[in-house]
């Protein structure tokens, strides 16, 4: 089992030990540092190569602000915030931090903040694996003259999935990413719709509002509403459609039923 690689940065030598003692319980987790200060944490990251750094915001010579800053980007591991005040919470996610503790620490939810950080490593992991993947799809497809994607690749906590476009029921848009719709399952995309819609087959599907496509094939009928107009899909789920898309989608379906 390759183990996860911990650095501890904080001043104080009982909340260090706190940590540890923490950590204790987790196998896949080994200590492999700690240091005290922002120059030696920033030696500590250089020479032991850590996946995970619980960093201190308030510490000697440089806070743990100032370290994320001078800091070399491809060598920063997953960051984990401990502190005893909760004003930084703010900044702390804004550096793109994976969570922020707040002293003295909860067991509970220091467990928590350890399942992110699994799931987190699981994906980045994957994620080196999928544009191999994703390359080799492309080829498959130019080789064959088609220019619409007709797999797409969904990073899971399990690795890389290969979802048959042709299985998706409809697709919608969840923050920057999409959620890939296949009967009572679902996958989160990391693409935006824009972007998705643009690898689509446009005879099979349609964008009927900012956040749904939808298979066509999939669509029972059109439907008047109190709030607007609804796609239903043949298993009765009700879909909004945008007034602009409304006559679009219309035209669309009588034309497949014609």
């Amino acid at each position: 089992m390759n183990k996860i690689r911990v650095l501890v940065a904080d001043d104080e030598p009982l909340a260090r030990r706190g940590v540890r003692q923490l950590l204790a319980p987790h196998a896949d987790m080994t200590v492999v540092g700690e240091s005290r200060n922002g120059p030696d944490t920033l030696q500590a990251l250089d020479a032991l190569t850590p996946d995970l750094l619980f960093l201190d915001v308030q510490m000697p010579e440089m806070d743990g602000f100032e370290v994320l800053r001078a800091g070399r980007v491809d060598r920063m591991p997953e960051v984990v915030f401990v502190t005893a005040h909760d004003e930084f919470a703010v900044r702390a996610f804004e550096t793109h931090a994976l969570d922020y503790l707040v002293k003295p620490l909860n067991v509970h939810r220091f467990n928590e903040t350890l399942e992110r950080v699994r799931e987190r490593l699981r994906l980045v992991k994957a994620a080196d694996r999928a544009p191999r993947l994703a390359a080799l799809l492309a080829s498959e497809r130019a080789q064959r003259g088609q220019n619409c994607v007709e797999r797409l690749i969904v990073l899971t906590s399990a690795g890389e999935l290969v979802v048959p476009v042709a299985e998706i029921d409809w697709i919608g848009a969840e923050s920057y990413y999409a959620r890939l719709h296949i009967g009572a399952r679902s996958h989160l995309l990391r693409e935006s719709l824009t972007s998705l819609e643009a690898r689509l087959d446009t005879s099979h599907f349609v964008r009927i509002h900012r956040s749904v496509i939808v298979q066509l094939d999939r669509v029972q009928e059109l439907q008047a509403s109190s709030s607007g107009h609804v796609t239903i899909l043949r298993d009765g789920r009700r879909l909004p459609v945008s007034r602009r898309k409304r006559a679009m989608l219309d035209r669309i379906l009588r034309q497949r039923k014609a």
